[in-house]
């Protein structure tokens, strides 16, 4: 081979994947598995008939991927649409008392000097830290003294009173607002109202937005407290509502599995639409 031939072919090396790189997606596949190979199962079983899931395995596929009879099954008789009302009802009560309880607390403990304050926020982290569960035998003879049983009243209550979270997110935001923006409305002649309603709630729109999908999902999905306070079937919301409509239908998966997919798809496509609000929310709040 002369040199003309050795600089006409170049000489190639092979890239070397890191094992950190490899371990990261290795792990990331097995997480994904292991969260979608469940709802795999549901989905499947929803579009098979009683038969199918009686003869076939977990994972073998429907006869027909364009069953529905499941889901209608699951709607009307689970009365499902009673159950997305009552718990619209309850999200929108719940979701808009936190955005607001939750800004005006984190509005008055940044903005305001005042006596105790250490010890507020040292009481809002001891709250974080006390299990819920300890705390609910005074709490249902609170509720149960205030004549709020079996009312929608009494979730949303306990809903808006219980998040913390919330008010450590607009806390954040709120630390990342110049003061400068008070001080010239104060100069204006505007108070301390004023200054919250025009200057700091219309800049919380990224927080609030994060409150909002979290808070609307913890209260979508949450099952302990409707079904502890709310005993009447025509106050049940979705998660009691699908938990009642397994009673009949306990040898039915195929009909079950249809009313889950029913609770889970809302979420779902919220979640999806809306999940770059969740990222750049919880980021910026840790920025600022």
């Amino acid at each position: 081979m002369t040199s003309r031939d050795l600089t006409a072919t170049p000489y190639r090396t092979r890239r070397r994947i890191p094992v950190g790189s490899v371990l990261t997606y290795l792990s990331l596949i097995a997480a994904s598995m292991v969260v979608l190979l469940p709802l795999a199962v549901v989905l499947l079983t929803s579009l098979k008939t009683a038969e199918e899931v009686g003869e076939g395995g977990a994972l073998s596929l429907p006869g027909n991927w364009l069953n529905l009879d499941n889901y209608v099954t699951a709607f009307n008789d689970g009365k499902m649409l009673v159950a997305f009302g009552n718990t619209a009802f309850i999200l929108v009560f719940s979701i808009g008392g936190t955005v607001i309880i939750g800004s005006m607390t984190a509005y008055a403990v940044d903005r305001f000097d005042f006596r105790g304050k250490k010890l507020v926020m040292a009481g809002f982290l001891i709250a974080t830290l006390v299990p819920s569960v300890t705390t609910q035998v005074a709490t249902f003879q609170v509720i149960n003294g205030f004549g709020l049983i079996d009312t929608r009243w009494a979730p949303i209550l306990l809903y808006m009173g219980t998040d913390i979270v919330s008010v450590y997110i607009f806390l954040q935001f709120i630390r990342g607002i110049p003061v400068s923006l008070d001080e010239a409305a104060r100069l204006d002649g505007a108070n301390a109202f004023t200054i919250y309603r025009k200057i700091i709630f219309p800049l919380l729109k990224p927080a609030i937005a994060t409150v909002v999908i979290i808070k609307g999902i913890t209260t979508y999905n949450d099952f302990y407290i409707p079904f502890l306070y709310l005993h009447s079937e025509d106050l049940g919301t979705i998660s009691t509502a699908l938990f009642r409509f397994k009673g009949p239908f306990g040898a039915h998966w195929e009909a079950i599995s249809a009313g889950a997919i029913l609770v889970i798809l809302p979420t779902l496509v919220i979640f999806l639409l809306l999940q770059r609000w969740i990222y750049n929310g919880f980021s910026q709040g840790a920025t600022k």
